[in-house]
């Protein structure tokens, strides 16, 4: 049923950018390089506080439900206010211009500067610029073990137009849309029960968009939910997400709470040794649940002085440059390691921390003003030229833009974010 409860907290415009999610992408990006370092440095194995470096990879969770939520919202909006769907065409040129440049002068960096790398074969080349390195084990070479969430991340852009369209249907019913794309946990479960009875490998089939179907159709939900009710067509029952954000302490206290519980030996091992497949399901149920928590208080319910802390200029500014942290940070880890010829798992956890985090932001800075930026806007020029032209004979056009993308992911093995 579609029938609507105007939206109880009605000070935010379905149209708002929602600038305060910038910033979830710097708290993902900073948990996943605490998360890496620890792992380096021997902390999260060797230390009583160790268990909660060892899940600060829950990032991944927050940037792929983040993504779920982004790129469906217009999806969902378009068919609330009754305008045409946005085009697959600009959609996916979007998601190349965002994604690429920087990404494959990272593989292109990786695979020539480190000498782990050297030298690498045409199939090394072949697999990390065409994202296929996930589907072969062993494939994820030095400084780019990280790709494989991207990689997961660049299926689920491929497959999305596909979703929303399913999902929305011809006309706007957002409860049946919110059910459809909750979908994406009976893909998980059932990709978990094959794990469970040996059929798939927990080593290699771990890094598989399946997996993660859960966390980005949990994105999906909350993107038609959100819609919904910014534009009236909401059930009662979605209100308990406006209610939830008017109480970001308590949500964000659950979820460090949460927090803890992974931190014990149900949500697996703090090393590289593969979980079962019954701690792969605890570690994916609580990190969405997590997630989730984290995103409802920035995204839902009107303003509030922890979504204008979240939406101040620095924080957003961390959160435009975090796919450069996401690429740069394990090549700079690997350089001070070789530099300094540490031996791994040696090494200071704070003076590391900070020098990864120093030297990353740096990179990410030109990575962004040096080739992301004025590669995106480079090619968006050229997109709207023929768009013009299209006006000026008669032929409509649709231009819709696309949020962008929380910065994906990484973690330095095929299980989440170990």
């Amino acid at each position: 049923m579609s029938t609507a409860a105007a939206p109880t907290i009605p000070q935010t415009s379905v149209t708002d950018r929602l600038p305060a999610l910038d910033a979830l992408r710097a708290i993902g990006a900073v948990a996943v390089v605490g998360h890496h370092i620890g792992f380096q440095t021997a902390a999260t194995m060797n230390t009583p506080w160790g268990g909660w470096l060892a899940r600060l990879d829950v990032g991944v969770a927050i940037f792929f439900v983040l993504s779920g939520f982004l790129l469906f919202r217009p999806w969902a909006l378009n068919a609330a206010t009754g305008q045409a769907r946005p085009r697959v065409g600009r959609y996916l040129w979007r998601r190349a211009l965002r994604i690429l440049p920087a990404y494959w002068l990272a593989v292109l960096v990786c695979l020539i500067v480190l000498p782990q790398n050297r030298p690498a074969s045409v199939g090394d080349w072949i697999r990390h610029l065409t994202f296929t390195q996930i589907y072969e084990p062993g494939q994820l070479r030095s400084g780019l073990s990280q790709t494989w969430s991207l990689a997961t991340e660049v299926a689920f852009y491929l497959i999305l137009p596909l979703i929303a369209v399913l999902a929305v249907g011809r006309s706007w019913r957002p409860v049946r849309t919110v059910v459809i794309v909750c979908g994406g946990l009976l893909v998980t479960a059932g990709w978990l029960a094959l794990l469970g009875i040996g059929w798939l490998s927990n080593g290699l089939h771990t890094m598989w968009l399946p997996s993660y179907a859960a966390w980005f159709g949990a994105g999906m939900a909350l993107a038609a939910a959100h819609v919904a009710l910014r534009t009236g067509t909401a059930p009662a029952a979605f209100r308990v997400l406006d209610d939830l954000a008017s109480a970001p302490i308590a949500c964000w206290a659950a979820a460090v709470a949460l927090m803890a519980i992974t931190t014990t030996p149900i949500a697996g091992p703090r090393d590289l040794t593969g979980p079962t497949a019954a701690e792969f399901a605890v570690k994916l149920a609580l990190y969405l649940a997590i997630a989730t928590l984290i995103l409802i208080p920035v995204a839902f319910g009107g303003r509030t002085r922890a979504k204008e802390i979240f939406a101040a200029e620095s924080a957003r500014w961390l959160g435009t440059v975090s796919y450069g942290l996401f690429l740069w940070h394990p090549l700079v880890i690997e350089l001070i390691y070789l530099i300094d010829d540490r031996p791994l798992f040696t090494g200071g956890l704070f003076n590391t921390f900070a020098l990864t985090m120093v030297f990353g932001l740096m990179y990410a800075t030109v990575s962004y003003y040096g080739v992301e930026r004025p590669l995106q806007v480079l090619g968006s020029q050229r997109r709207k030229r023929p768009a013009r032209r299209g006006q000026a004979s008669g032929t409509p056009t649709v231009d819709v833009a696309a949020p962008a993308v929380a910065a994906p992911t990484v973690t330095p093995a095929p299980t989440v974010g170990t």
